[in-house]
């Protein structure tokens, strides 16, 4: 049997508590985040570093364009989470990438997140002033 290869791969990715859709296709390396341009959406030069890690590491810079639809949490939540689906996608497309990914820590999805205040307390851990009198 002869099977073709697909159009594009998709891959779902999370950090904190922000999600990232990403849609991989042959292309030349544009990368767009919901409607804007990568570079537009991500002002911070450490997340756009971020996002490009997965592509680094494997050596196909420049070689797939990105569509890529991000919600909740904040902009580094955002930027993990893309850069976790973009490795998850890489993954798909590629199965010979997963030990490269694997070994530099991009396939485990990070699980650190705010832990929720508790009742009692001024936020998590921290506790209200102490009055002697």
């Amino acid at each position: 049997m002869n099977f073709e290869q697909p159009s594009q791969w998709a891959a779902v990715g999370r950090r904190k508590t922000s999600v990232a859709r990403v849609y991989l296709r042959p292309g030349n390396g544009t990368i767009t985040v919901n409607g804007r341009s990568f570079e537009n959406y991500f002002c911070r030069a450490t997340n756009r570093a971020l996002i490009m890690q997965a592509f680094e590491a494997v050596d196909v810079v420049g070689q797939f364009d990105v569509l890529v639809n991000v919600a909740g949490g904040g902009s580094t939540g955002q930027a993990g989470a893309v850069r976790h689906a973009i490795t998850r996608a890489l993954c798909t497309q590629n199965p010979e990438f997963r030990g490269t990914l694997k070994r530099a820590g991009f396939i485990t999805r990070d699980a650190r997140a705010v832990e929720r205040k508790k009742y009692g307390r001024a936020g998590a851990r921290r506790r209200f002033q102490f009055s002697k009198r």
